[in-house]
C-alpha cells in the first residue's frame, strides 16, 4: 500500500495521509458480492473513470466526464449491457445517472466487475457523496461532498481502492 492509495480502515478511507470518514453498503463488507445484497465488495479495485454534473459543479479534473440528460448505469445481469454505462432509452433496470439529490454530481467510477461483468456478482460500486454521515449505501462507498472533491481532484486513473474483510 501506499500513500496515494484508497484504503479503507475502520476510522474511513485512507487517502494521501488523511483518513476520511465514510460510509459503506448496509450490507456490510462482502468478499462474495451478489447484485442487490447492498455490501461493498472486498479486493483491490482500480478508479476507472469520474462522472460530473456540469449543471452544477466544474470538472474535478480534465478527465472527468459530464453527465448528460439520458446518463445511466446498467444493472439488469440479464442484459448484455449489464454494469456498465448507457443511455435512455433503456428498457432494462437501471440506475438514473442525473438523480435530482447531490448525491450523483460527482462519481468515481472502479473497475468493480468491470469491464467483464459476470452476470448477478454487483453493479455500480461508486465513490460519491454520501447523504448524511453514518447513512448506508446500496453498496458504494460514500464521503462528505468536500472530502469526495478533495480527493477526486488528487486522484488518476488507476488509483487503487483496498477494501479488506477487517472492518
Amino acid at each position: 500500500m501506499t500513500p496515494l492509495d484508497l484504503v479503507l480502515t475502520p476510522r474511513g478511507v485512507r487517502f494521501c495521509g488523511r483518513i476520511f470518514p465514510c460510509t459503506i453498503g448496509r450490507g456490510g463488507l462482502k468478499p462474495v458480492k451478489r447484485e442487490g445484497d447492498s455490501g461493498t465488495p472486498v479486493g483491490t479495485h482500480h478508479i476507472t473513470g469520474m462522472f460530473f454534473r456540469p449543471d452544477r459543479i466544474a470538472p474535478p479534473t480534465p478527465w472527468a466526464q459530464p453527465i448528460r440528460i439520458g446518463d445511466l448505469w446498467s444493472d439488469d445481469s440479464a442484459d448484455s449491457s449489464y454494469n456498465t454505462h448507457v443511455r435512455a432509452p433503456y428498457a432494462h433496470s437501471h440506475e438514473d445517472l442525473r438523480r435530482a439529490d447531490p448525491l450523483y454530481d460527482l462519481v468515481l467510477l472502479t473497475d468493480y466487475n468491470w469491464p467483464k461483468a459476470t452476470a448477478g456478482a454487483g453493479s455500480a460500486i461508486f465513490l460519491h457523496q454520501w447523504r448524511r454521515p453514518g447513512y448506508p449505501t446500496e453498496g458504494c462507498i460514500a464521503f462528505k461532498r468536500a472530502h469526495l472533491h478533495w480527493i477526486a481532484r488528487r486522484l488518476t486513473l488507476g488509483t487503487r481502492l483496498i477494501v479488506e474483510n477487517q472492518l
